[in-house]
């Protein structure tokens, strides 16, 4: 029987107890799910930064933890943490943010707020959008989600640039990597969607410096880590006109604080961190097909590098 322990935030139990549980049967795993285990006697945890396991020292028998986010910048650099770290690539996920990215892209290439706040009588027919061929997008980290929205952007027919900190080869997008890459990349982009995960090397990689290298006017959507953005370089590209929009789901301190600039910013639109969420019945399924891997002793899947921290 294999001990797991699920730590994440309460009401997590109840929406992922039984699809955890029927998925571990689908697999054929005699597991033991609990919030309540002893350290010593896990054999997996189930992990989200908001539950109560922070000190992963006692898990001397653990055999690998099981993330439930995409995103580990939170717990990649815990000190205690020896075992394995898987992140959560799931397909539900990766639907959800290409269809939120999608959306907002074709909301700022088609200029539909000109016309959805503007219900005031006023025929505004003089501004026609360019096709999608003559839009040059930029995807700054182009992993698991952000390849998959650059195949969607590009079956628009969108031009998409991809960049990343490492050389990939991705069908359908150009491929730049490296500090001269991201130059190239930034380069006449007129919308540029930050897809990054957190390190110390993407912290504000969006500021006053990469925002001069975009076409002016352009549109910046951010759905991947708030500290991707210099928040002061942003708004000050905002009120010069070189920036036509910011689009943010994620932001640096979360919820953002009611007397932040961007909830008043005419050209801001603040979303809730709701781009893509994990579902339960999918991640369930990733997780314990994961789990089976690692007990027939098969390499376990997204495994983190702790170098690159993602």
């Amino acid at each position: 029987m294999l001990n797991i322990l699920f730590s994440a935030k309460p009401a997590a139990w109840d929406e992922y107890q039984a699809p955890l549980n029927a998925a571990f049967a689908e697999c054929g795993l005699h597991a033991s799910l609990s919030r309540d285990h002893a350290p010593g006697d896990v054999d997996y945890i189930i992990f989200a930064p908001n539950g109560p396991v922070t000190d992963f020292t006692p898990y001397t028998k653990t055999k690998a933890v099981m993330g439930l986010w995409a995103g580990v910048e939170t717990v990649v650099d815990n000190a205690t943490l020896t075992q394995p770290l898987c992140r959560l690539v799931d397909e539900s996920l990766t639907d959800g943010m290409i269809e939120w990215v999608t959306g907002h892209t074709l909301r700022h290439h088609l200029g539909m707020d000109l016309h959805i706040t503007n219900q005031d009588g006023v025929w505004r027919d003089g501004i026609i959008p360019p096709v999608a061929a003559n839009r040059p997008v930029t995807i700054l980290g182009i992993g698991a989600l952000g390849a998959a929205c650059g195949q969607a952007l590009h079956q628009l027919g969108f031009p998409v640039t991809g960049w990343s900190r490492s050389a990939k080869d991705i069908p359908n997008i150009r491929c730049l990597h490296g500090d001269e890459g991201l130059e190239e990349a930034l380069k006449d982009a007129q919308i540029v969607i930050l897809l990054l995960p957190q390190t110390p090397q993407t912290m504000n990689i969006i500021n006053a410096e990469t925002i001069a290298r975009m076409a002016r006017g352009g549109f910046v959507i951010n759905p991947g880590r708030g500290p991707l953005i210099d928040d002061r370089a942003l708004l000050e590209a905002l009120d010069s006109g070189q920036l036509a929009h910011a689009t943010l789901d994620v932001f640096r301190t979360e919820p953002l604080p009611p007397d932040h600039p961007f909830w008043a910013h005419p050209k801001v639109t603040v979303m809730p961190h709701i781009a893509s969420t994990t579902r339960a019945e999918t991640a369930a399924r990733v997780i314990a097909e994961n789990i089976t891997r690692g007990q027939a002793g098969k390499p376990l899947h997204y495994l983190v590098d702790r170098g690159l921290a993602y």
